[in-house]
């Protein structure tokens, strides 16, 4: 089953919020609490207080993870990653008032039941403080390009820059902040305000040396990973391509489709974008006629069968994510009694077990080409 939005857990968390009068701020892509909450007494907690949390089911809110993480020590602050579609991406931060109160919440809580099978993982956050820069404008110096960075973003302490490269027109930078949130912040908003002010497409990553560091980067990049295919992403720190084909080593190429001589337009899947597609003459004697099967991957069949075209084959591979949640997949469908393969891309959304997934991806593809073929056989 697609893993949904549950109704009654979003009422649990509204619920609670409203018996605790407890305040979530929503800030690019994660919900905060805290930083500090009412009534903290004592300084601003430094380096070594913040524990990272993973294996988070989609499902399961603050009013949950709060309360289980309060019960070890009071919270400075919690922070959930969430995505636009009302899940949360599978991974927080809580942040405790001493490097004891962390230290002991990881003693108690890492491998929690949170629920029925799954179990979180907690662990000493190392709370990046520094980002990498490539890829900037070869003109651009370090005071003019300190300036541009506090004006776009707060809690920049100081930058580092170097050129590398032929002639030494590749600029680099190393940008120092004052706190993991801070850097976090900047690192959502760097890349688009770059090409809207300059005109170019920076590259941006977190600036760490420590072997601790890279495994809590690895477990972030794979909380971001579509669910179920997180060992996939797992040998990857920049954005993944997941493949969903039998030979996930060596996945071969999704073509463009070809130019038709009489294309047809099909209707979208779940609101996904309308491939173009090469139009299929259908033979008009079908070997037999029993009554195709409701599901759209059984009826495809079903009809290849019938018109002897044989056993369609797919090949699909993970896209990207959308603003509203979903994962898009571009499919490539190899039917042998047709001429062209149908390409094209179809939205899902997120699952926890990939075979369900890699099924509804093919029953999107199938219910297109379907479609297709219904069109081409119209005058």
């Amino acid at each position: 089953m697609l893993q949904m939005l549950n109704p009654q857990r979003l009422k649990s968390l509204e619920k609670w919020l409203e018996e605790t009068n407890t305040t979530l701020t929503q800030v690019n892509g994660q919900r905060r609490y805290g930083a500090p909450p009412p009534g903290w007494r004592g300084p601003t907690p430094g380096p070594g207080c913040e524990v990272f949390i993973s294996q988070i089911p989609r499902d399961v809110y603050e009013d949950q993870l709060i309360p289980l993480f309060q019960s070890v020590a009071p919270l400075y602050e919690f922070r959930l990653m969430m995505n636009f579609s009302g899940q949360n991406r599978g991974f927080a931060y809580a942040k405790y008032g001493d490097t004891a109160s962390a230290a002991a919440a990881i003693r108690a809580l890492n491998l929690y039941p949170i629920q029925s099978g799954v179990r979180l993982t907690v662990r000493r956050s190392t709370e990046k403080r520094q980002l990498c820069l490539s890829d900037l404008p070869p003109t651009m110096e370090r005071n003019e390009l300190l300036t541009v960075l506090q004006q776009i973003a707060d809690g920049v302490e100081g930058v580092t820059m170097r050129t590398t490269g032929p002639k030494e027109k590749d600029v680099t930078a190393l940008v120092h902040y004052s706190s993991h949130y801070a850097a976090s912040m900047a690192k959502k908003v760097l890349v688009q305000a770059f090409r809207k002010l300059y005109g170019v497409s920076i590259s941006v990553r977190w600036m760490s040396g420590n072997a601790k560091s890279r495994h809590e980067e690895h477990d972030e990049e794979s909380a971001l990973a579509p669910p179920g295919l997180k060992s996939m992403a797992a040998n990857s720190l920049t954005p993944p391509r997941f493949q969903l084909s039998r030979d996930p080593e060596h996945p071969p190429p999704l073509p463009t489709p070809p130019s038709p001589l009489h294309p047809q337009f099909f209707s979208r899947a779940v609101g996904g974008p309308t491939p173009q597609v090469t139009s299929v003459m259908l033979p008009l004697k079908p070997r037999s006629a029993e009554e195709p099967p409701h599901d759209s991957v059984h009826q495809l069949r079903w009809l290849c069968e019938l018109h002897g075209l044989g056993m369609p084959l797919y090949n699909v591979r993970y896209d990207h994510t959308g603003p509203d949640g979903f994962l898009y997949f571009a499919y490539r469908v190899v039917v042998p009694g047709l001429a062209m393969p149908f390409c094209g891309v179809v939205p899902v959304l997120p699952s926890t077990c990939a075979n369900n997934m890699e099924a509804e991806v093919h029953r999107a593809a199938a219910k297109q080409l379907l479609n297709a073929m219904w069109q081409a056989r119209k005058p």
